[in-house]
């Protein structure tokens, strides 16, 4: 990198790709989740880059292609494009670069990956990626396609082998899926290396929080979002400020049953939320979402899950810098 830092520039194709990039050291993937694995390979992008006193950016491919070819089943983003490009900038690099992925761009042949983009329109100095990544028509540019490449082009190829847990077992995306699928939320954030979070717009709601003294802050997840429906104790950015909380996901089975919502009560909060974009850092899981006999009965445990969310927010340590960075624990 070089000394003086450019803004983050975060362009959605390559007809914005900007000039100060070029000639740069590109990390390569899809990186949904920028988690723990995700980072090795973009901390070999940076180290080569400030080596070389040359830019540093990732390359990422947005939607999924999972979901482009089977799009009944869209593949749940951690971070969607945003959120990515967020994380990425308080890791350190220098922009991100996020090509459209369609079934057109699936056919491409990897040469013409190789020569039209990562020469001709980027003139890359070196590439990172890891080691199950693959490019162009019916996935013919492996690893080693690359490294060929490389030395036939001119550029410098690094392949970044799996990166493993304490356990031994690799950090993967899907992994951190199916663990928020179970409320393993511990899990989920230790694979992160950060709190998960997700950004939504805050909207009208039935206002029964209000009458039940919780008033709550309601937002709408994708359709796909594997969260298990529970209570949540969780950290909120409003305007910029952490305040803490307790939320709710799932569809409010001893009320209505409907659509599922995260409805958000913040601590020690009075404001006006409605049309605001929250940032909700899950922290922990305090308990599965369960139908009440009662209002009142629904109420006593809202206090005791309150008391919950409250120490276990009490307790919160950060994960890594980057959590930090992020700000769901305060500096």
């Amino acid at each position: 990198m070089s000394d003086i830092r450019l803004p983050f520039t975060h362009a959605e194709d390559l007809d914005r790709f900007p000039q100060h990039l070029k000639g740069g050291v590109v990390a390569i993937g899809n990186f949904d989740g920028v988690h723990r694995g995700h980072r090795v390979v973009l901390q070999h992008a940076i180290d080569i880059a400030e080596a070389a006193k040359a830019p540093v950016y990732a390359m990422t491919f947005e939607p999924h292609p999972r979901t482009v070819f089977n799009p009944d089943k869209p593949v749940f983003r951690l971070t969607p494009q945003q959120a990515k490009a967020e994380v990425m900038q308080a890791f350190g690099l220098d922009g991100v670069l996020v090509l459209p992925f369609t079934r057109d761009f699936a056919g491409l042949a990897a040469s013409d990956f190789v020569e039209r983009i990562l020469i001709g329109t980027l003139g890359i100095r070196h590439a990172v990626t890891g080691h199950d990544f693959h490019f162009g028509k019916a996935r013919a540019g492996t690893p080693d396609f690359l490294r060929q490449s490389g030395e036939a082009h001119g550029f410098g190829v690094t392949i970044v082998e799996a990166e493993t847990d304490e356990g031994g077992t690799t950090i993967s995306s899907s992994r951190i899926r199916e663990a928020l699928a179970e409320g393993d939320i511990a899990l989920a954030n230790g694979l992160l290396g950060y709190r998960w979070f997700v950004e939504a717009e805050v909207r009208h709601g039935e206002k029964r929080g209000r009458e039940l003294g919780y008033p709550t802050a309601n937002l709408r997840l994708a359709d796909e979002c594997p969260l298990r429906h529970g209570i949540y104790a969780v950290r909120v950015l409003v305007d910029g400020k952490p305040v803490d909380g307790v939320a709710s996901y799932g569809r409010r089975p001893t009320f209505d049953n409907g659509a599922p919502l995260l409805e958000v009560f913040l601590f020690d909060f009075s404001g006006d939320l409605y049309g605001k974009q929250l940032r909700v850092s899950i922290v922990s899981y305090l308990r599965p979402e369960e139908r009440f006999t009662s209002v009142e009965a629904l109420i006593e445990q809202m206090d005791r899950d309150s008391a919950e969310a409250r120490a276990a927010l009490a307790a919160m340590q950060p994960l890594s810098p980057l959590d930090l960075a992020l700000g769901s624990v305060p500096l």
